[in-house]
């Protein structure tokens, strides 16, 4: 969880495939559909993630197991 103060850091497609040990866009995208990781935010029209929010999803997911 993010810390008042904290700057936030946003991920690429290409750094969250990195994060999720190399998964696909496919993989992603289909990730964000079943709610295991948050939607993107668009800037520039491209996608991003804000990281704490996926660390959080995936914290999320592990204690639920």
């Amino acid at each position: 969880m993010q810390q008042k103060g904290e700057a936030m850091t946003y991920l690429n497609l290409n750094q969250l495939s990195q994060k999720l040990g190399g998964r696909s866009r496919s993989s992603l995208y289909r990730d964000v559909e079943a709610g295991r990781i948050p939607e993107p935010i668009r800037l520039g029209g491209r996608p991003y993630w804000i990281e704490s929010q996926v660390d959080d999803a995936l914290i999320g997911q592990s204690q639920a197991a």
